[in-house]
């Protein structure tokens, strides 16, 4: 698997009802995944949107999730890009190089879902989040 870019849009409560939009829009098979999966104690955002997956027949791939209740939402900064891919190595370099001079939010390490993620925001202020399939 090749790594890819894509954007990863940020939703308030509403990510299921707008990646549906968008399957709907451009077609494909859409995978969603909430809160509650990954963690049972998740509470009052159980239903929400943890991480959403649309691959298109186009190549087009659209990653959508709601935004937790701990961390802002301002229209306007609800895009992030997102590198995922099994590459490892090629990940690990790009993710060295976007968070030397910017500020990690999440140190890139095995998640819970069992890949390694991390996310930074750059210099220039642009998101990203690395993610490193695990087969």
């Amino acid at each position: 698997m090749a790594s890819r870019l894509n954007p990863y849009l940020n939703f308030q409560g509403n990510a299921r009802q707008a990646m549906e939009f968008y399957q709907g829009v451009f077609g494909g098979t859409l995978r969603l995944n909430t809160f509650g999966e990954f963690d049972p104690e998740a509470g009052p955002i159980a239903d929400k949107i943890m991480h959403g997956l649309l691959e298109t027949p186009s190549g087009y791939t659209i990653m959508g999730a709601d935004t937790p209740p701990e961390m802002a939402h301002n229209l306007g900064d609800t895009i992030t890009v997102s590198l995922s891919g099994d590459d490892g190595l090629e990940l690990r370099r790009y993710w060295d190089k976007l968070s030397a001079s910017g500020k990690v939010s999440v140190p890139l390490e095995k998640q819970m879902w069992g890949d390694e993620f991390g996310a930074c925001t750059d210099q220039f202020g642009i998101p990203w989040m690395v993610n490193i399939v695990q087969r």
